[in-house]
């Protein structure tokens, strides 16, 4: 990403909507916004490989692994403006399982790009079940979009929940169940 160009489109942006970007408050702000974007698309630049690659542990475990309230933060595609909220995942693994906190740094990685929360969720149980060859997975995810309380129909309290499930959470209502069951369905979101 060029830094600089960033920073030229910000200072353009702020004079087309009527600010003077000379004044003391918006002096530095272009430079601030690009350093930003530079984090909050991270995940155009990273590999998934690389956050697994010293984190894969042969194990016998084969029972349900659980991680739940992992905060997540991305940004809307369609208005560029964040939303946030819990991402719960479980897997089951076969013969190896994955360090805990890389699977924070997965949900990282994905959420760290320009999203849609239902793609988000895929693209996470997609890349658990690949990196350990995880008998299923899944994944559910609880948001507050800033696009939908900010704007447009501005319902604050609205929380938009999705899942993916892969392998046995798929194929098996008793696995399934077992899941949602651990991560429970009461949002942490707080209302």
């Amino acid at each position: 990403m060029n830094e600089e160009r960033v920073q030229d489109l910000v200072r353009q942006l702020i004079i087309e909507i009527g600010e003077d970007p000379d004044r003391e408050g918006l002096k530095r702000t272009p430079e601030r916004v690009a350093k930003s974007w530079i984090e909050l698309t991270a995940g155009y630049r990273d590999d998934p490989k690389e956050i697994f690659s010293r984190a894969i542990f042969e194990s016998e475990a084969n029972n349900m692994i659980i991680a739940r309230d992992i905060e997540v933060y991305s940004l809307c595609e369609h208005h560029l403006l964040p939303f946030y909220g819990i991402c719960h995942i479980g897997y089951i693994a076969t013969d190896k399982v994955i360090g805990v906190s890389k699977i924070a740094r997965i949900v990282d990685h994905f959420a760290r790009r320009l999203q849609i929360q239902e793609r988000l969720t895929a693209q996470i149980a997609r890349e658990i079940q690949g990196a350990v060859n995880a008998e299923g997975v899944g994944v559910v995810m609880e948001c507050r979009h800033l696009c939908m309380m900010m704007r447009g129909v501005e319902k604050q309290r609205s929380i938009m929940t999705t899942s993916s499930v892969l392998g046995s959470f798929h194929n098996s209502q008793a696995t399934r169940l077992e899941f949602l069951n651990l991560v429970g369905n009461a949002s942490n979101l707080g209302g």
